[in-house]
Order: structure tokens, then sequence, then C-alpha cells
């Protein structure tokens, strides 16, 4: 329970427990329950969903439009996780598009600053996450935004278990090293289990969001001889979004 509260902790805003302790070893161990910790998100968004959905109508108002509701939803996910995997993947944008060494992309990567490329790739993600939202009939929504973080912290554990770590030390480092055998199947399971509730189609998005984040993950170490935590960020944004993409396509 411990290791899932620290998961649950560094990956969101959501404090349940006060730790004054965080080890590396914990960390490692907190992999395998990355995927409850995108269900728990889920369960937030999904709850804040069906409240934009019905509850204006039963107090008496009109319902919000579509394009409002989707804006919303996108702004609890990015407020609930602090926007941490937002920042890795503008860190990653800016450090893989640089056209630099390997040593220099790292470099970029580390800067608390975001360049130009960062900041284009993330408005473009952002755009594509509400457009697919806006496009979905409210079912779909409800399904889609349950599924989204779960398939994220699922896409971080293949991330973290499947590749090398790039930098010498570092937070990811300790994800990388302690994550443990059996984290993997564990998360894979769970996260399985979890995408099935919101049914098959959300099942095969799942599938070609993971298959996305994979062929990311291995372009990108290809780069950089591994990944960084930047880089588990990006999975996460990455598989979101070409699941609510798929979502959408399905029907």
């Amino acid at each position: 329970m411990n290791d899932f509260i620290t998961g649950l902790q560094f990956l969101t805003r959501i404090k349940i427990a006060e730790q004054q302790v965080w080890s590396a070893e914990s960390f490692g161990r907190s992999v395998k329950y990355f995927s409850f910790v995108g269900a728990s998100l889920g369960a937030l968004l999904w709850l804040l969903a069906m409240a934009l959905t019905f509850l204006p109508e039963r107090l008496g108002f009109l319902p919000a439009p579509q394009s409002v509701s989707s804006l919303v939803l996108l702004m609890a996910a990015v407020f609930l996780t602090g926007g941490l995997t937002c920042d890795g993947f503008m860190d990653s944008m800016d450090g893989l598009f640089s056209g630099r060494e390997r040593e220099r992309m790292l470099e970029i990567m580390k800067d608390s600053r975001v360049g130009a490329n960062g900041v284009t790739a993330f408005v473009f993600l952002v755009l594509a996450k509400w457009s697919a939202l806006q496009g979905m009939l409210p079912v779909q929504v409800g399904a889609a935004i349950w599924a989204m973080p779960i398939i994220g912290r699922m896409a971080m554990v293949i991330a973290i278990t499947c590749f090398p770590y790039a930098r010498p030390d570092g937070i990811g480092k300790a994800f990388a090293e302690h994550a443990g055998t059996g984290t993997l199947l564990l998360a894979m399971l769970s996260g399985g289990f979890f995408l099935a509730l919101g049914g098959w189609k959300i099942c095969v998005a799942g599938l070609a969001a993971i298959c996305m984040a994979l062929l990311f993950a291995h372009w990108a170490s290809k780069q950089l001889e591994g990944l960084t935590g930047d880089l588990y960020g990006a999975c996460c944004e990455i598989s979101e979004v070409c699941l609510l993409m798929m979502v959408l396509l399905l029907g």
C-alpha cells in the first residue's frame, strides 16, 4: 500500500498520507501500481464528465457546450497531475527536435526553460486531445476520459521497464533500477482489466496507443541511447492522445 501511495503522490496532486522519506527503492516498487494510479485519475475524470453531462439538466440549466466540457476535462487532467507529464513532453520535444548531438539533447531536456519546439508540440497535443473529445458522443467521452490516464501510465511502465535509462543519475533512474521483476506483467494485467471495463473499442484503442508509445520510445531510445524521466512523460502524453483519436475513429 505504501508503494501505491508513493506512486500516487508523485504522479498526481492527490495527497492522502504524509511521506517524509522518498527512497529510490520505493519509487521503483511503485511502478507496478501505475495502472492503479491511472485508474484513480480516470475515476475522478469520469465523475467530472458525468457531472458536466447530466448535472446541469437535473438543476434546470442548459448543458454546457461540448467544446467547453472538453476544455474543462483537459484542464482537470492537468490540474490533478500537476502537469508533470506535460512538462516531460515539452522538454522531450525541445531536445529530440533540436538537431543537436546526444549530449546536447540531454542538456536541453534537463533545462527548466521551455523552447519553441516544446511549446509548439504541446499546443498541437492539447488541440488534438480537445478536438477528439469534442467530436465524441457523451457516452464515448465518459469511456475515453476514464481510459486516458490508465493507458498513459501503462505506457510509462513499458518505457521504464523495456528500455535502458540514458542518464547516469536522476529520479527516472530510480524507477528504472528498482522497478523489480513482475512489474510489467502486473501493470499490463491490471491496466488491461481496467480498460476492459470501458468496452472492446476502448481495448482496441488502448492497444493502438500502446503500439504508438512503443514506436516513439524505440525511436527516442535510438537517438539518446536510452530514455529519461522526461521521455516517460512524453510516452504518457503520446499514448493518451492516440487513445482519444482512436476512440473517435472507432465511433
